[in-house]
């Protein structure tokens, strides 16, 4: 066989297995053109989409996504690539490494502002507000955890660094008055390494934030059931919104979403879809058009796709909405 053949072979099967592995995990932004493309069906582009771990709602809902861009965006391929979520989805986007990413409201107005986890404003633009995150602590029952201040002394997992989750459960314990840095023991784990050590005895408590129902989640209280609680979240609101502003709003775990006793008040926070602000505007549109065309196939992927409405999808605020999206909302 010839050189020329084998090397179109192999190339044959490098599509077939992109092909397959689309909406998977893993790091294929070499078979990608470089953001900021024409993005014209000709280009034959593959999109790289930043979603988080593989347990939560926004890996489950960016396979989705990539899905039906396969499907039903002419000239292109998506994969979903595990990361840890909104802040390294953010940097991921500004260096050209993904092409769209999940992110949180309070992360992604961060980047725009340039503070937090951000030296410098970041020329990140949105395609669509999504459905609210709930942020969800659950604490073991024998470590007698009824509030955030209760989490003094104890082992705590904040989430994955440069996560949406980390920056938030660092804010609350700061809202109750800990220092998170002396006042627990922190660990930094994704949310099935969190969901694990609880299992093991290695954690009194977990940080998350995301869409209900959250897959780990659901893992865990099925798994320790009584173990387990849930913390409520409303005593901690008020200071979170003080210095923050209204990004935290109150929000509700209900009773019917893991099979709690009662329902758990909780913080919520928007989620957007952000993309480079360099993306062809005829791309962004078209991306944008595709969540509302095939809102039902997402709907079936998860629950919380139900909640993502034309009427709030633009209400993207601080961050701007790229002129695609401008386009497609009119």
């Amino acid at each position: 066989m010839t050189v020329k053949r084998v090397a179109a072979v192999l190339a044959a099967g490098a599509l077939v297995l992109g092909g397959f592995l689309t909406g998977c995990g893993g790091d294929r932004s070499a078979e990608r053109a470089a953001p900021g493309g024409d993005g014209s069906a000709a280009a034959g582009r593959r999109l790289s989409i930043a979603t988080g771990n593989t347990t939560g709602v926004y890996y489950v809902l960016g396979g989705g996504l990539a899905d039906q861009i396969g499907k039903h965006l002419p000239g292109h391929q998506a994969t979903a690539e595990a990361t840890g979520a909104s802040v390294e989805n953010v940097q991921r986007v500004v260096r050209g490494d993904s092409d769209i990413a999940f992110t949180l409201a309070d992360t992604a107005a961060d980047a725009v502002a340039g503070k937090g986890a951000f030296t410098a404003p970041q020329p990140i633009r949105a395609l669509a507000r999504l459905y609210d995150n709930s942020t969800q602590v659950v604490a073991t029952t024998a470590s007698g955890v009824k509030s955030i201040a209760d989490l003094k002394g104890k082992r705590v997992s904040t989430g994955s660094p440069n996560s949406g989750t980390e920056v938030i459960a660092l804010r609350l314990l700061k809202a109750a008055g800990l220092d998170p840095e002396a006042d627990v023991t922190r660990q930094s784990l994704g949310l099935p390494e969190s969901v694990q050590a609880l299992k093991d005895g290695d954690l009194d408590a977990l940080v998350w934030s995301g869409g209900l129902p959250t897959p780990g989640i659901t893992d865990l209280l099925t798994s320790l059931k009584e173990k387990v609680a849930f913390v409520p979240l409303d005593a901690v609101l008020p200071a979170m919104q003080a210095e923050h502003g209204r990004v935290y709003a109150a929000g509700t775990i209900a009773k019917d979403v893991y099979g709690t006793p009662a329902d758990v008040p909780t913080i919520s926070v928007p989620n957007l879809l952000v993309v480079n602000e360099t993306m062809d505007p005829a791309l962004a549109e078209s991306l944008t058009r595709l969540i509302f065309d095939r809102k039902a196939d997402l709907e079936k992927v998860h629950p919380a796709a139900k909640d993502i409405t034309r009427d709030n999808a633009p209400k993207a605020d601080p961050v701007p909405l790229h002129d695609g999206a401008k386009k497609y909302y009119g």
